[in-house]
């Protein structure tokens, strides 16, 4: 079934074929696009140069193409990006997402296991898969030349799976050991007992990715592949393709590729990004014992919802927490007192609640010195917010970590691909970078103020 290709430009009003353009600053929304028709955004610099070219098109089973054409690189990168994860799982299907993340590398009717795994590794491509709590994503890197079999190995493994006895079975026990690999492994664990504090240990969004031993044990074939058909379906992916490539040569690779199985056949809307009421974290201290030389810490507390409009904000007083050597926590824990080796902030979102924390590791003796001193200057930012300086130093570690982690094709797919799935817009980085500009001190001071002061979990994982 071919997509057709009418143009349309960022704000969605029809346009000439090949004049469908939004330069500089601008976003790409196209949720009211039609199935079938295609959105451009374009990248420029000041004299005019188009350095990036976004494009849209939405086929009519639902399944959605995104491009980004990049000037002067002869890479490709393609990934996949399903909408399920680990928190779409019911109790019993605990790791059902990751065991067929694993189980689709196995062979379709037309390649084995070795066949898929060796094909690019013949051009000296790069391919992987992950799964995270809201959706599971394939993606392989390889030269342009080679772009139309990377599509080709993907699509078929991704609509045409065989999932066979043997293969759960004999992948059953790998898993088994990742999940014991896992809890050999601090940081892992600190994170799964934060999570599981947040929002409880028996929910989709607190409970750990790959599954317990418990879990992955009783899974049995019927059950994945059953939650396979469910869920690997054309309005629940976009196929995400960034480098030296064209638009339209792509959609045809991937409607070639994905006709597999009548896999394109039905027509259907596109399943529209995840969105929920407000979900709370449960404050609280948690802990486990492990044979450890350093104890293993998390101060962590509600962030933001992902979309809030305070995001940019606060990844600049997250900066200017703990997201830098400059920064307040690795100044005054590493530098002036020396209790820790490492200390950093994080924050990351979901659709309905997000998580701000510090994670540091240290003798246990100094723990006590620790927290007192974290929760000192976590009170302080929540009192008075940041200077003028760490404004300014937070902003430039922002724009230059986006500009910098978008150098090279794979990157710039995933930034495509998840905001298309996640998200209901496309920023162009121009737009990115504005928004950052805009924050003020008084921004700041706002979201630290409301964030920082929130009651907090506790996570600690070290020796008894």
């Amino acid at each position: 079934m071919a997509s057709r290709t009418t143009e349309w430009n960022a704000s969605g009003s029809a346009s000439a074929r090949g004049t469908g353009r939004h330069t500089g600053v601008g976003r790409s929304s196209g949720y009211n696009q039609e199935p079938g028709t295609t959105v451009t955004l374009e990248q420029t610099e000041v004299n005019g140069a188009v350095t990036s070219l976004v494009r849209r098109t939405v086929h009519p089973s639902g399944l959605r193409i995104v491009t980004e054409q990049m000037a002067g690189v002869r890479s490709a990168a393609v990934g996949v990006f399903i909408g399920v994860g680990s928190r779409d799982e019911t109790a019993r299907q605990h790791g059902c997402s990751h065991f067929l993340e694993h189980l689709l590398f196995k062979g379709t009717p037309s390649r084995t296991a070795l066949e898929i795994s060796s094909s690019l590794d013949r051009v000296g491509g790069e391919f992987n898969a992950y799964t995270a709590k809201e959706y599971t994503c394939f993606h392989a890197r390889v030269l342009d030349v080679d772009l139309p079999l990377a599509i080709d190995v993907v699509g078929d493994m991704l609509t045409s799976s065989l999932i066979t006895a043997e293969d759960v079975e004999a992948e059953r026990d790998v898993i088994l050991d990742e999940i014991a690999m896992h809890d050999d492994d601090p940081d892992d664990v600190i994170h799964n007992l934060v999570a599981a504090q947040a929002w409880g240990a028996e929910t989709p969004l607190g409970r750990g990715i790959a599954g317990t031993e418990a879990s992955i044990s009783a899974l049995t074939r019927e059950e994945i592949d059953d939650f396979y058909r469910e869920h690997y379906v054309a309005p629940r992916m976009v196929v995400s393709v960034a480098g030296n490539v064209d638009h339209d040569e792509v959609v045809a690779m991937v409607e070639k590729a994905f006709s597999g199985s009548g896999f394109l056949t039905a027509a259907a809307a596109p399943v529209a990004p995840r969105e929920g009421s407000p979900l709370e974290v449960a404050p609280g201290e948690t802990s486990a014992q492990r044979p450890l030389e350093q104890v293993n810490v998390i101060l962590a507390r509600e962030g933001l919802q992902r979309g809030d409009d305070r995001r940019f904000a606060f990844e600049v007083v997250n900066t200017a927490v703990g997201g830098a050597t400059s920064s307040r926590l690795f100044q005054e824990v590493r530098e002036h007192r020396g209790l820790a080796y490492a200390v950093y902030s994080y924050a990351y979102s979901h659709a309905e609640t997000g998580l701000f924390g510090v994670q540091v590791g240290c003798l246990p003796a100094k723990l006590d010195e620790v927290l007192e001193v974290v929760r000192s200057e976590l009170a302080a930012v929540a009192r008075d917010g940041i200077t003028a300086e760490e404004l300014e130093l937070g902003k430039g570690q922002l724009r230059g970590g986006l500009v910098l982690g978008l150098e090279d094709s794979a990157s710039r797919m995933s930034r495509i691909g998840r905001a298309e799935l996640v998200h209901r817009e496309l920023y162009s980085i121009d737009e990115v970078l504005a928004r950052i500009d805009a924050v003020t001190l008084e921004d700041c001071r706002e979201v630290a103020a409301e964030i920082l002061s929130r009651p907090e979990i506790l996570a600690v994982v070290g020796p008894a």
